[in-house]
């Protein structure tokens, strides 16, 4: 009976969100978690940088960190699964595995342990879909969250990164390529009134937001290329890695001629809530 009230709650609270019941432009309204911080990148080879900042955010080298490889799509994933290993060049010694498919499973109190002392959570990429059907509305993701309430981090990459939006881009089980997917368009919602897309520079993606804008206008859009990540504190975020972060708003006057995005450079701030730079 949880589970059912649980995810009930939750899919109409976000659904409230993109049908734009609750304006991104109302000061009440967050963006970023209250506590706790985000690591979301674009995708391919991830730079040492962006893996030290994340286990810095989790509280150093012995920190206990949660990797959650379920997007991926392997039949299985074992304690040494390959997706530790740029942690542990990085010198974090504390990490855990934990996977399913099965929403049952992530109900129980056994699954759901190592995320009970976790200061840090990531998510590997694949598709995003995965994810949701595993998690969503369960005790996992519950968790997950409260990850984020201890003042602890959540990171990820690729798929990764698209699952800590509000509005999941690329959620189709049938393939990638389309952007609004019915029934798989509502992600974890760690970064609310948002939709994050990766992989823009390699795969020509840099106005692909736009389809999701014209039907959800109050929604922040933000495109990352690879190698390239937000770490997000509250309503603010600073660009770090070797590319750059698109940033999409339908609520910004364009000039004639201009690109529906703007680009940051890595080192730039944003506001989220004013949805400006922040001046160096």
């Amino acid at each position: 009976m949880r589970l059912k009230t649980f995810t009930v709650i939750t899919w109409a609270a976000l659904t409230l969100l993109l049908i734009g019941k609750t304006s991104p432009l109302d000061q009440g309204v967050l963006f970023g978690p209250e506590n706790g911080s985000l690591v979301i990148v674009g995708g391919g080879g991830i730079p040492d940088e962006i893996i030290e900042k994340f286990i810095e955010l989790a509280g150093g080298p012995d920190a206990p960190i949660v990797i959650v490889p379920t997007a991926g799509g392997r039949d299985t994933y074992d304690q040494d699964d390959r997706s530790r290993g740029m942690f542990e060049r990085a010198g974090a010694t504390a990490l855990t595995i934990l996977h399913t498919y099965d929403p049952m499973e992530a109900e129980r109190e056994e699954f759901v342990e190592p995320l009970l002392r976790a200061s840090g959570v990531w998510f590997p990429g694949g598709r995003q879909w995965r994810l949701t059907d595993a998690y969503m509305g369960t005790r996992t993701y519950q968790e997950f969250h409260n990850v984020l309430a201890r003042g602890g981090v959540i990171g990820g990459s690729s798929a990764g990164a698209s699952i800590q939006a509000s509005y999941m881009v690329r959620g189709a089980p049938e393939g990638n390529r389309i952007m609004m997917a019915e029934g798989h368009e509502i992600g974890f919602s760690f970064l609310k009134n948002s939709a994050v897309d990766q992989h823009i520079d390699a795969r020509q993606r840099e106005s692909d937001l736009k389809e999701v804008l014209d039907r959800y206008p109050e929604l922040l859009g933000i495109g990352l290329y690879e190698g390239t990540a937000v770490i997000v504190k509250g309503d603010e975020f600073v660009v770090m890695g070797r590319g750059m972060v698109a940033i999409s708003d339908s609520f910004r006057e364009q000039g004639e001629g201009e690109e529906f995005y703007y680009l940051l450079s890595p080192g730039e701030k944003f506001d989220l809530r004013k949805r400006k730079v922040i001046p160096r």
